[in-house]
């Protein structure tokens, strides 16, 4: 099998590829989608996020798990890009750098600003996630906020306001954030706790959107469009949906996903039996419970008999 390994166009990009498949990888803050994202709109959400970003306000991304939040970014960083494209240009290059840090209990202030680290006999400083966004002018996208600690987001709050600093203690610096820098948080309201909720003084530094389960129609589109399936099977998942949405004061911690509905069609498409497809994609996927689970197999076997 032959291999090759080459540099792209763009800096920093490096590609490996063989005779089957094709890899990227790319510095942190030089990562940009490639192709437009797939997204339909609910609401207004595309109009608010493009006032916040003109006038360089951020923006508080709330909603269950699989609705489309981290989509949207990736849509909107492609969308916001178009204006600077030539004619005749696919504008894929335009499209705005976003950087995605997905937060964890054990996320540090350091592990998004930056860090001395030990080099031979000397000790040489590595930018963060959040630092390399704030150069490079990028959307930086926290994904699941509230899931880090709470002393970790407060070093943000300079960028949040007319200021739009970055303090680096350690270097004892101030960035000034480039032009077309925007913070994004996302968080699921459901998992929301005493202990695991934004600080008072972080929320009100944001402007917050809203995010659901789409409409039936508009998930049977998103569905086939996302799974390659057809019409009338989307919307039969789309229906499995609502139903499985409408269990969750019934032991059910939370309602199936757009994503795994998305899953499911998949395995439909490759020949796998619907309700098979749908035990495997979502049943066993959203819980443990017997109990559950047998009133959830109830209701794929309601549609899909």
């Amino acid at each position: 099998m032959s291999r090759r390994l080459g540099r792209a166009a763009i800096s920093n990009d490096f590609r490996y590829q063989n005779e089957s498949s094709t890899f990227r990888e790319y510095a942190i803050e030089e990562y940009k989608p490639h192709v437009e994202p797939y997204y339909l709109p609910i609401s207004n959400e595309i109009e608010m996020f493009e006032a916040a970003f003109e006038e360089r306000v951020p923006v508080l991304l709330k909603g269950p798990t699989g609705c489309g939040k981290t989509r949207f970014v990736e849509y909107m960083a492609w969308r916001l890009g178009r204006p600077m494209s030539v004619s005749g240009d696919d504008g894929a290059d335009q499209a705005l750098p976003v950087v995605t840090v997905a937060c964890h209990e054990d996320l540090t202030a350091s592990d998004l600003v930056g860090r001395y680290l030990l080099e031979g006999e000397t000790t040489r400083w590595i930018d963060g996630p959040l630092t390399r966004a704030v150069k490079a002018g990028a959307i930086c996208y926290l994904d699941e906020v509230v899931e880090a600690r709470k002393d970790t987001t407060v070093l943000i709050h300079p960028l949040t306001d007319y200021r739009r600093l970055l303090p680096i203690e350690k270097r004892a610096q101030v960035l000034e954030a480039a032009e077309g820098f925007l913070l994004v948080f996302s968080y699921n309201p459901g998992y929301q706790s005493a202990l695991k909720d934004l600080k008072h003084s972080t929320r009100q530094r944001f402007i917050a959107i809203e995010f659901d389960y789409p409409p039936r129609d508009q998930e049977t589109a998103i569905i086939q469009h996302e799974a390659g399936i057809d019409e009338r099977t989307a919307g039969e998942l789309a229906k499995l949906g609502e139903k499985v949405r409408n269990l969750r004061e019934h032991g059910l911690a939370e309602g199936v996903s757009t994503r795994l509905l998305v899953y499911a069609g998949k395995l439909m498409r490759k020949g796998i039996p619907a309700r098979a497809a749908c035990q495997s994609a979502i049943i066993w996927a959203l819980t443990d419970d017997a109990e559950v689970q047998r009133t959830l197999e109830e209701v794929v076997s309601s549609i899909f008999e």
